[in-house]
C-alpha cells in the first residue's frame, strides 16, 4: 500500500458534504504525505498526456435482464421516484477502505453486477411510457477526471493515477443501455418536487442518502413513519422480485457453483498441510479463498472451516484451530463469481480419510435427511409443495433417527409438533434458504411470499440439514459429543423436479472416502 492515500475534496455531491459513515477524516495521513503542491508540479502533470481511444464497451449481457426487472418494478410503483444507492466504500482502518461491493438491490436493477462504482445512485424517475415501463433509469456516477484535475493524480479514492482509468458518461451508458449523469446533479434531482411526487428509498444501502433525503422530507413537512412504511414496501417488494430467478442468473449461480467445486478440490488437497500446521482451520480456509479469488470475486462470504468440536458452532469463522487426525472437518464455503452470485456449499469430511462408525451413522443421518427434502421438492410439478414443505421433510428424518438413538425425551412424533420441537437441540437452523446476490437472498420478503409460498421453477435454494453434538452436551453418548455434520447442497427448482446444482461434489459417505484418497 503506498504511502501518500490522501483525499482531497471532491466536486460537489452528497458525499462531498463531509456526512459520509464510516468514512476517514478529510486530512487522514496527511500528516505523512510527500505529494507535491507547486503550481510548477500541477501544470507539469497535467500536460503531455496522449489523446487515447476509448476502451470498447458492448452492452452488457445482463442488461436486458436488468431492464426487465425494471419494468416490474416500475409496474408496482407507478408516478413513484425511486432511489436505489449503490453504497459507498467503507473505511477499513484509517485511510484504507474495504473492498467496494455494491448494495444487492442496485447490482440487481442497474446491471452494474460488478464490484464497481461506489457512490452511484439508480433512480427510476416517473416518466409515462417511459423506456423502462412508467419510469426511465438514470444512474449518477463519478465519471472520470481529466489530467487537469486535482482529483486525477491527489485522490487516492477516485484519481486515475491511484485505482485506474474510470468510464466516461457515455461509455457506462453504452454498456448499461440508460441515461447516466453526473453525480453532482444528484443531490437536486433526487430531492426535487417531493410535495407532489413520492418517493420511496432503499435505506440503509447509502447513509448519505439517507440524510439527505430525510432532511429534505423534514423540510417538506412528509409523515416519517409514512415515508418509512413506504421505503419498507419497496425493500420488500425489490426482495421478492428476486425469489425467482430469470436464466442469466441461474447460469452465473451455475457458473459460482463450479468455482466453489475448484476451490474444494483444493481443501481437499489442502489437508495433509492443515494437520502439520498448528492453526490448520485457517490452511483449508486460505486454500479456499486462494482458488476463489483467483477464478471469481472471491468468497461470497466467510468460510467456515470448522474442526472437531468446533463444527457445533454454526457460523464458526475463527478458523484457529487445529485439524486433526480422527475428527472431522466441517468445511461451508461458496465462491463469489464477478457477476456478485455466490454459491454455499457444505461437505464434512473426515481428516483421516474414513469415517469411524459412529462418524458414518450420524453422516448418514444427515443425508438421508437431505435426500428426503430433496424428494418433497422435487414433488412440486405433481402438487403444491410449499417452501416450509422442504424443512419439514428433513427435520421428520432427524426426530426419527434421534429416537432410534435414545436421546429424545418423547417420541418423534411428539417432537414434531409445534408443541414439543426438543429435536431442534441438535439442528437450532433452518434446512434452506435462497440463493443469489446474497447468500441469503431475497430476505426481505414477506413469509407467504418466502416460507409459506409454493415451489416454482426458477427458485434456487439450499437444501442444508445437520446434526450438531457438542463437547459438553451430557445428554449424548460420549461417542457423539465434539461431532458436527451438516451437507449443504444448491438447488434449482425446474419444471418437472428440482436440480442438485452441486451434483458434481461427492455427497455420500462412500464418494466422500474415495475423494479423500491419496
Amino acid at each position: 500500500m503506498h504511502a501518500d492515500q490522501t483525499p482531497v475534496p471532491e466536486s460537489p455531491s452528497p458525499r462531498s458534504a463531509g456526512h459520509e459513515a464510516g468514512a476517514a477524516p478529510a486530512d487522514a495521513g496527511s500528516q505523512r504525505s510527500h505529494r507535491p503542491r507547486s503550481k510548477a508540479f500541477r501544470e507539469f502533470i497535467a500536460s503531455g498526456w496522449a489523446e487515447t481511444a476509448p476502451p470498447e464497451r458492448p452492452l452488457r449481457e445482463v442488461a436486458p435482464y436488468a431492464a426487465e426487472r425494471r419494468r416490474r418494478i416500475s409496474a408496482l410503483f407507478p408516478g413513484e421516484r425511486l432511489v436505489l444507492p449503490a453504497g459507498g466504500l467503507k473505511v477499513r482502518s484509517n485511510d484504507t477502505d474495504y473492498r467496494f461491493r455494491p448494495h444487492s438491490a442496485f447490482a440487481h436493477l442497474s446491471g452494474m453486477q460488478q464490484d464497481e462504482e461506489p457512490d452511484a445512485v439508480l433512480v427510476l424517475e416517473p416518466e409515462e411510457n417511459g423506456p423502462d415501463g412508467g419510469h426511465r433509469a438514470i444512474l449518477y456516477f463519478r465519471p472520470r477526471a481529466g489530467a487537469d484535475t486535482e482529483e486525477f493524480f491527489a485522490d487516492s479514492r477516485y484519481g486515475e493515477f491511484w485505482v485506474g482509468r474510470r468510464p466516461e458518461l457515455a461509455e457506462l451508458a453504452a454498456e448499461l443501455g440508460f441515461e447516466t449523469r453526473h453525480i453532482s446533479q444528484a443531490a437536486d434531482e433526487i430531492t426535487k418536487d417531493l410535495a407532489s411526487t413520492q418517493l420511496r428509498l432503499v435505506r440503509q444501502a447509502d447513509p448519505v442518502y439517507d440524510e439527505l433525503i430525510a432532511q429534505a422530507r423534514q423540510q417538506q413537512g412528509i409523515d416519517v413513519e409514512q415515508a418509512t412504511a413506504a421505503d419498507d414496501a419497496l425493500a420488500q417488494a425489490l426482495s421478492e422480485l428476486r425469489l425467482v430467478k430469470d436464466e442469466y442468473e441461474i447460469a452465473r449461480i451455475r457458473d459460482a457453483v463450479a468455482i466453489t467445486r475448484r476451490g474444494f478440490e483444493e481443501v481437499v488437497s489442502s489437508l495433509p498441510s492443515a494437520v502439520a500446521h498448528h492453526r490448520g482451520e485457517r490452511v483449508v480456509e486460505t486454500a479456499f479463498e486462494l482458488a476463489a479469488r483467483q477464478d471469481g470475486n472471491g468468497v461470497g462470504y466467510d468460510t467456515i472451516a470448522a474442526s472437531g468440536d468446533h463444527a457445533c458452532t454454526l457460523h464458526w469463522i475463527v478458523n484457529d484451530g487445529a485439524v486433526r487426525p480422527g475428527e472431522l472437518i466441517l468445511v461451508d464455503a461458496g465462491a463469489e463469481h464477478d457477476s456478485l452470485y455466490t454459491a454455499d456449499i457444505t461437505r464434512t469430511l473426515p481428516v483421516s480419510g474414513r469415517f469411524t462408525p459412529r462418524q458414518r451413522e450420524i453422516y448418514q443421518a444427515v443425508l438421508d435427511a437431505a435426500d428426503a427434502a430433496f424428494s418433497v421438492a422435487g414433488e412440486h410439478h405433481r402438487r403444491p409443495v410449499l417452501f416450509r414443505d422442504v424443512h419439514e421433510a428433513a427435520m421428520r428424518v432427524i426426530a426419527e433417527r434421534l429416537e432410534s438413538w435414545g436421546l429424545l425425551p418423547v417420541s418423534a412424533q411428539e417432537a414434531l409438533s409445534p408443541q414439543g420441537q426438543q429435536h431442534r437441540r441438535w439442528m437450532v437452523h433452518g434446512t434452506s434458504h435462497h440463493l443469489g446476490l446474497d447468500v441469503h437472498d431475497c430476505a426481505l420478503a414477506r413469509a407467504q411470499m418466502y416460507l409459506d409460498a409454493e415451489l416454482e421453477p426458477g427458485m434456487v435454494f439450499t437444501i442444508e440439514p445437520g446434526l450438531y453434538f457438542k463437547s459438553d452436551d451430557l445428554l449424548v453418548p460420549e461417542d457423539f459429543r465434539g461431532t458436527g455434520v451438516r451437507i449443504e447442497d444448491d438447488v434449482l427448482v425446474t419444471e418437472d423436479g428440482v436440480e442438485n446444482l452441486s451434483a458434481a461434489f461427492p455427497r455420500t459417505v462412500e464418494q466422500i472416502e474415495a475423494w479423500l484418497k491419496p
